[in-house]
């Protein structure tokens, strides 16, 4: 593949990715406070009903229903099932343990995994709890804009499929720094890529870890430390004993108890509705809740819509993506970071062949594709059977819309199914969380043990059970460094770790990956220059960015609320007393009212506003390696560069698979 086919690529797939891809969900799993839960959602009353087609007034609209949405899991049925899916997942790593013999096995499971089982276990890698949760929860609150996201994240693998799938898994070994330094001066090369891997690892790291304590605190009342340390202890059994074949194994494990899930529950919504398309979509543009929740909202040509036509304006654009710039620097970040993850990095490096590598991305496309069609079903599912103002009186940023639609559709066949699919469900989400957070320590640790201690401290010189035991105590670090982190980010707001994490790959990982591999004048000057750039660049600009918080942005949209609630107040009958719930915000909003001061980085409000650097991040790290490379030349790493070429394109040099 020439350097013009690549820049061809990367701009297709940026193009669609501008299209496709949205603003970061307001609320994810990993960022918000426990919601507190309301049983019953507030009445409203859709104006404008009557003015319909002619057709849809020959009868009166049916008012907006009182829903009666509430999400309780049995935490018998609910830790039951946890324990089979850990004593399953456990019994892999027992088993996994015995195949780990050597460095190769540890990091890359001898190359011994099939295409078919990579790419399950990429999509395992990949789908999050916050795309299963969050996502079907955009959707069932802003309609069309959430399935837009949900496609975003599917052309994230057309940049990893075109561009470094093949070459990667040729090129390297184990690492990043395995691919950066092969023409390079290895060792700075390693301590820098190093860094950054560890960097990204840790930022996503931790919000998955806060993902997972919030998620068991709400769900079965386990206490967040208790749930951050039982993460923790789990991810790292995996990765110390099983390496990346209990990894591997995990994960696909997960995606398939993933699809299962998402496919039943599809399969009962479609049910609903005789699996009828056409009626499915029509139900939403004619449900008065619906119509009620999109009349509510602030939309960007200031109008207001009611009956039918705010039900059609569900199904359109318009109701959340609202800053085009935002929305294409937020895709450029996903679909170039995804090639640049560590961890997904990694998974190139387990397949024996670079045919099997090129075919494990391509199913792990179908599968992720299918899985966010699913969430498609599930986000308008939710939608129309509990209603938008359900949803939000039980979690405001809609992230308990799939499991609350699990337990009430299961419930209508017999109220016990209703807790054994959420107990399901519950399960699957933590399981999701697991997988995950074992793939960030194993690159993290292959980092820290592969690039800095075998190669930068020994010089290359360790056998393979030094080098295995140094992989396994420097998992063990990095897991127990990752619960202190999450026990201390229990308050904290760690939205904007995701943003860095992508923000750090797409800007410093991927251009010196891309560069390395294809451009014959790359070298050491241009690696560390791209890396230094694009890290400081991307994490700058976040910092100083509206994802951080702003207490004095914050207090002034306390004083509204405590404004609004004054007046609801005033309004009520004598003797009356604000909801629980209300009384709560107007408490809440009261403190917050009275907050002072700076963010984190003294600033009153944002620099930069943007809640994604890469449209600015991306292009410095790439001309910052260009500069690097023409302002210090090295002609070895020209001469250097046909013999990369050569292994890129023909795998020669890489170790002989095994069977696993």
């Amino acid at each position: 593949m020439t350097f013009k086919k690549i820049i061809i690529a990367a701009s297709l797939t940026i193009t669609v990715a501008a299209v496709a891809f949205a603003e970061e969900p307001k609320s994810a799993p990993a960022a918000g406070a426990t919601p507190a839960v309301s049983t019953t959602a507030p009445a409203a009353t859709a104006p404008g009903v009557a003015a319909q087609t002619p057709a849809a007034a020959t009868s009166a609209a049916p008012a907006p229903l009182k829903k009666n949405v509430e999400l309780k899991a049995n935490k018998a049925i609910t830790l039951t099932m946890f324990a089979v899916i850990i004593g399953i997942t456990m019994g892999v790593v027992v088993w996994a343990a015995r195949q780990t013999k050597s460095a190769s096995d540890f990091y890359a499971a001898g190359g011994g995994i099939t295409g078919t089982q990579n790419g399950w276990a990429i999509a395992g890698d990949y789908m999050s709890a916050a795309s299963f949760l969050g996502i079907s929860g955009l959707i069932s609150l802003y309609g069309y804009d959430g399935f837009m996201y949900s496609v975003g994240w599917l052309v994230a693998y057309i940049t990893v499929l075109l561009i470094v799938a093949e070459p990667c898994r040729n090129a390297g070994k184990y690492t990043l720094g395995d691919i950066l330094s092969f023409r390079t001066n290895p060792k700075p090369v390693r301590a820098f890529a190093a860094i950054s891997t560890v960097a990204v690892s840790t930022f996503y790291l931790t919000a998955q870890m806060v993902g997972a304590g919030k998620l068991m605190a709400l769900l079965v009342g386990v206490p967040y430390k208790t749930a951050i340390v039982g993460v923790g202890i789990l991810m790292v059994g995996y990765v110390v004993f099983g390496g990346m074949t209990a990894t591997t194994w995990v994960q696909i494990i997960k995606a398939g108890l993933l699809m299962s899930g998402a496919f039943l529950l599809s399969f009962l919504v479609l049910l609903k509705c005789n699996f009828n398309p056409l009626a499915f979509f029509q139900s939403i543009v004619n449900s008065p809740d619906i119509q009620d929740h999109v009349s509510k909202m602030v939309l960007k040509d200031g109008v207001t819509l009611t009956g039918i036509d705010a039900g059609q304006r569900f199904l359109e654009p318009g109701l959340f993506l609202k800053n085009p710039l935002d929305q294409i620097s937020l895709g450029m970040a996903l679909v170039l970071g995804t090639a640049g993850m560590p961890h997904i990095l990694m998974r190139f490096f387990t397949v024996p062949t670079a045919q099997a590598a090129r075919k494990s991305v391509i199913i792990a496309m179908f599968i992720i594709g299918g899985f966010y069609v699913l969430t498609t079903l599930l986000g308008f599912g939710a939608a129309i059977n509990l209603t938008p103002q359900g949803i939000i009186s039980v979690d405001p940023g809609g992230n308990m819309a799939t499991l609350i639609l699990a337990q009430t559709l299961g419930a209508e066949i017999a109220p016990i199914l209703g807790d054994i699919f959420l107990a399901f469900l519950c399960s699957v989400a933590f399981a999701t969380i697991l997988a995950v957070v074992s793939g960030l320590v194993l690159a993290a640790s292959a980092a820290i043990a592969h690039d800095i201690y075998v190669n930068v401290v020994k010089d290359g010189h360790a056998d393979q059970h030094e080098q295995v035991m140094a992989a396994r105590i420097t998992s063990l670090v990095v897991g127990v460094v990752g619960i202190m982190i999450g026990l201390m980010a229990e308050k904290a707001n760690v939205a904007h770790l995701v943003a860095l994490a992508f923000a750090v790959a797409s800007s410093g990982n991927l251009p010196v990956v891309v560069l390395s591999l294809f451009w014959r004048k790359f070298n050491t000057a241009g690696v560390i220059s791209g890396l230094v750039v694009g890290t400081i660049a991307s994490i700058g600009l976040v910092m100083v960015s509206p994802n951080m918080t702003y207490p004095l942005k914050v207090a002034d949209g306390a004083k509204k609320v405590v404004a609004a609630m004054e007046k609801k107040q005033a309004e009520l009958p004598p003797g009356a007393t604000l909801s629980e719930k209300d009384a709560k915000s107007l408490a809440k909003a009261k403190v917050d009212s009275q907050l002072t001061g700076t963010s984190m980085m003294g600033l009153e409000k944002p620099l930069f506003t943007l809640k994604n650097p890469g449209i600015v991040s991306i292009p410095l790290g790439f001309i910052a390696a260009i500069l690097g490379c023409l302002m210090f030349p090295n002609k070895r790493s020209e001469e250097m560069f046909d013999e990369v070429y050569v292994r890129q394109n023909t795998g020669l040099g890489m170790a002989k698979a095994i069977d696993h």
